[in-house]
């Protein structure tokens, strides 16, 4: 561990701006060794921020920060921003419970301007907050930071073709490096390429602006003229960005490790009465050479050893064993198609891209276009299965409806990292798609709790069902199974006395919580039986008949309440004229803080001991423990 002599000093912007030009470099060393510490015992996205290192430090050395506003995109690569920003101090509680999140939040610091934690968001924001400051006479500057990744996702697009139109003082910052989380591909990359390999570009237009402006009478005219014209003439003029035809100010490419270069950069587009859009080319992982070799594995990581760049802990999982199983699917079948935005390995596909690569398709992050483009696949006759994270495929919820649902095309939607999530926080549990297809005709949804049973669900959508198909699996691997339980079904289970009177409802990985549940409840003279659901859309109604044999009935679902399976199971039982207690355990209305798994479900008790005690407890509030 460092000494950190600088960087412990550091408790605002205005002290970096304090330090001498020759110590920058000692600074930003410090940075990455507190980076790569950090992460390394609490897990994180490292080798984002270890790209932005000098960009952080000289926008903290250019801007007045709070006064000025910075939004990040993602905000995944904000970690040096809050190092700089008052709370290297408590840096070390990174990811944790009750800790400093890994994205920004206005709860936690007045420096943070936007709650970030998904792609393509920050050019909207900012433009937001920067009409705003313009409508209350604030002249402060606004900076949106933005990766070449998400600049992959339409809303990115659409928030500069509405924010072209602005005055003064808004800055785009295009932190350009190749990569999102994945490697980049499509249009936008490759045009990125084409200006990175043309320098000329901003002294060919200060060239001709400043021979202009020497031109007496007409010079200055003309020069308006060309800055303001969309015509022919000021394309072969200028020889316009993308981003010139939007109404920016491009400069760039810049070297986004050079400080000097930088703040001379950022303070040129300070003065400029246009938005600018400033293009910095920085490296994934820089600093740390196992990051810098391997980005997509650093974008993202847990624990792992600083020496040799392994990870502490490794094990398989379901996104794993969901890539292998596509790709034996796809050996048999040329109908089968592969679909990420922007996510191949955190997903598994990386071994569907290499054997099928003709039928895998990375569309950048872009879930909406994703699943619209699924569709036009099916309609053609073609098996699309989509991989996305449960938090991602929120941003889609317009698509699924308009183009899949409503349309009966026939997709598949493989949801990973289904349930709690962890050390991300609120942005990144994917605790809302069961409730968000709940409310869509014409969609079937299977959540399976071991290998087995994905495998089944995973067949069965692709080739048993033919309208919408969501096969939904948590992250990380199989968890306990008891001796006694055989194979998943494909529609429920039944495990434990049918005769007991006390029965537990739950799906997913929650049903090995529910067997430790049964065990403890055991010990204590209590026998409860479980039926584990598989198919949670639509339930098999024999499901619901078994349950009204049952005198009390519990619910336990890792999910919001409104919308949830729980619910619909309730709604069922009623009309069964049930005459029993029936008890919901679900999260709730309301976000879930980061903090581990573990603790989340302890929280939310939805782990054994919670089961437990929420049976216990309803059973000594209506006195029927016999």
């Amino acid at each position: 561990m460092g000494d950190y002599e600088l960087l412990s000093k550091i408790k605002s912007p205005a002290d970096v701006k304090r330090l001498d030009e020759k110590d920058l470099a000692k600074l930003c060393s410090e940075i990455r060794e507190k980076l790569i510490e950090t992460v390394s015992l609490n897990g994180g996205h490292l080798s984002p921020n270890l790209g932005v290192v000098e960009l952080t430090v000289a926008l903290h050395r250019t801007f007045n920060l709070p006064k000025d506003s910075i939004v990040w995109d993602v905000g995944h690569q904000s970690y040096t921003h809050k190092l700089l920003t008052g709370r290297f101090d408590d840096f070390y509680t990174l990811r944790q419970k009750g800790g400093i999140s890994g994205f920004p939040k206005r709860s936690e610091s007045k420096y943070d301007d936007f709650n970030t934690g998904h792609s393509s968001t920050s050019i909207s924001a900012a433009y937001g907050i920067a009409r705003a400051k313009m409508l209350s006479g604030d002249q402060s500057h606004t900076v949106a930071v933005i990766g070449d990744g998400s600049f992959t996702g339409g809303l990115a697009f659409e928030a500069m073709n509405n924010a072209g139109r602005f005055k003064k003082n808004f800055i785009v910052i295009l932190n350009d490096n190749k990569m999102s989380i994945s490697k980049n591909v499509g249009a936008f990359p490759r045009y990125l390429t084409t200006v990175r390999i043309q320098p000329w570009y901003i002294r060919v237009k200060k060239n001709t602006e400043k021979v202009l402006s020497k031109i007496p009478l007409f010079g200055r005219p003309i020069s308006a003229f060309l800055r303001r014209s969309k015509s022919k003439i000021k394309n072969l003029v200028y020889k316009n960005t993308l981003f010139d035809c939007f109404g920016f100010t491009y400069i760039g490419p810049i070297d986004g490790h050079d400080i000097p270069e930088l703040e001379n950069a950022l303070s040129a587009a300070k003065k400029i009465n246009s938005p600018v859009l400033l293009h910095v080319v920085t490296k994934k992982g820089k600093g740390y050479l196992p990051a810098e070799e391997n980005p997509g594995t650093f974008h993202g990581i847990g624990k792992f050893d600083i020496d040799s760049g392994e990870p502490i802990s490794s094990h398989k999982g379901f996104s794993a064993e969901f890539g292998n199983t596509l790709c034996e699917l796809a050996e048999k079948d040329k109908k089968i198609c592969a679909i990420t935005a922007a996510m191949a390995k955190g997903t598994g596909l990386e071994k569907f891209s290499i054997y099928h690569k003709e039928r895998f398709f990375d569309v950048g992050i872009a879930e909406e276009h994703a699943v619209t483009f699924a569709c036009g696949l099916a309609s053609k006759g073609m098996r699309p299965v989509f991989a996305v994270y449960s938090t991602f495929l929120q941003r889609s919820y317009d698509q699924i409806i308009h183009d899949a649902a409503m349309s009966g095309l026939h997709i598949v939607l493989a949801i990973d990292r289904a349930g709690i999530v962890g050390d991300d926080g609120e942005t990144h549990q994917g605790v809302f798609d069961v409730s968000m297809l709940n409310s869509i005709p014409n969609v079937t949804i299977f959540s399976p709790t071991y290998f087995d049973g994905l495998k089944c669900a995973l067949n069965s959508a692709i080739y048993v069902c033919n309208n919408v198909a969501a096969v939904r699996y948590p992250r990380g691997g199989e968890l306990y199974k008891p001796d006694d339980f055989g194979e998943e079904s494909i529609t429920y289970d039944i495990y434990g006395n049918k005769d007991c009177g006390k029965l537990i409802i739950t799906y997913g990985r929650l049903f090995s919580y529910a067997c430790k549940a049964k065990e403890i409840l055991a010990e204590k003279g209590i026998e409860v039986c479980i039926l584990k659901l598989c198919k949670i859309k639509p339930i098999d109604p024999s499901a619901f008949d078994f349950a009204t044999e049952f005198n009390t009935v519990w619910f336990f679902e890792e999910g919001i309440k409104t919308g949830s399976v729980a619910r619909n199971f309730g709604d069922a039982l009623l009309a069964r004229q049930f005459n029993g207690c029936y008890h919901i355990k679900t999260i709730g209305d309301k976000f879930v803080k980061q903090m581990s798994v573990s603790e989340a479900l302890h929280m939310l008790k939805l782990d054994a001991e919670g089961m437990a005690d929420v049976v216990l407890e309803d059973l000594d509030r209506i006195g029927n423990r016999e």
